[in-house]
């Protein structure tokens, strides 16, 4: 396994030092945001994380290798390039025999991220069950890579493209727990509120690092949800952005993409159709989770260290 993993120095003084670290997917970079969006995000991102005493680790395949912390001429290059594959558990074997690059999706980075004994993860939204998916079979593997892989996840809900009701059905049959972030109500990523309710409630980092230490003290193997809400100066309008992505689909249908091109084309079409409000709003939660991952993860850092 260690002949396939590189880190970074600054993660590796981390690693040694016992400090925090918060793990960052680049499929956001690669796939998610354009230039030069993408890498000063990404940027802005990890010093987020910096200023609030933990440590950065933006994770990708680079020749081959899985990088976990990249430097700025790497994330320049993920931001940049056009020969970066989108990668999500089913590609990892393939891009490493091949020695090719890859941005990794959530489920990707979730594997990367416990393989490197990285526990908490931030990201923009959580991808779910697609509309449709009774039709289409299209259930994202972010699902159940949360159903068996122990990493905690900072994100603003499931991605509002998605069919937030079924995502929750499969996620409760999967076990796993999705807490709101001072909230009740599960956010749909650009927006606060959506008609659904998250299982648990929490109020702090400290009652997020105690939920997560505790399922899987418990050896109750699999993720937990931490469902953040867009702040609410960001937040676009739930009937408004509704209306958009309705757009946004019958479009994709008539185009007929899909499978790991739909997220890609959908978000690229809702940031055209709401005139970039929906770039600016997908900035704004992912720093707003930065924070708070960061947050959670010093604190799971305290917890263990009392417990010593």
């Amino acid at each position: 396994m260690k002949q396939y993993l590189t880190y970074s120095e600054e993660v590796k003084q981390a690693k040694a030092a016992g400090m925090p670290i918060v793990a960052l997917e680049s499929t956001i970079i690669s796939h998610g945001m354009p230039y030069p969006h993408n890498v000063k995000t990404a940027n802005e991102v990890e010093e987020i994380i910096r200023n609030n005493g933990a440590v950065p680790a933006t994770i990708a395949i680079i020749d081959g290798k899985i990088k976990i912390g990249l430097s700025e001429d790497e994330l320049e290059f993920l931001a940049v390039s056009k020969d970066i594959e989108k990668a999500s558990r089913r590609d990892l074997p393939y891009l490493l025999a091949t020695e090719k690059h890859g941005a990794t999706t959530v489920a990707a980075t979730m594997i990367c991220a416990q393989l490197s004994g990285i526990e908490v993860f931030v990201t923009g939204g959580l991808g779910g069950v697609h509309r449709e998916a009774e039709k289409t079979m299209d259930i994202s593997a972010d699902l159940q890579e949360l159903a068996k892989t122990n990493v905690a996840i900072v994100c603003a809900g499931a991605k509002s493209i998605l069919d937030l009701g079924l995502t929750m059905e499969y996620l409760e049959t999967q076990g796993v727990p999705v807490a709101g972030y001072q909230t009740e109500i599960l956010p749909a990523f650009y927006t606060r509120t959506s008609p659904y309710k998250v299982n648990f409630k929490i109020n702090s980092p400290e009652e997020a690092a105690k939920l997560i230490r505790v399922k899987w003290d418990l050896g109750l193997a699999g993720g937990v949800v931490i469902a953040n809400p867009i702040p609410e100066g960001a937040a676009l309008e739930e009937q408004y952005i509704k209306q958009i992505i309705e757009t946004a689909l019958i479009e994709a249908n008539e185009k007929r993409i899909k499978g790991k091109e739909v997220t890609p084309f959908l978000l690229k079409r809702v940031k055209e159709l709401t005139e970039g409000k929906s770039l600016e709003a997908n900035i704004a939660l992912v720093k707003n989770n930065a924070e708070i991952g960061a947050q959670i993860a010093v604190e799971l850092k305290t917890q263990d260290i009392k417990l010593l």
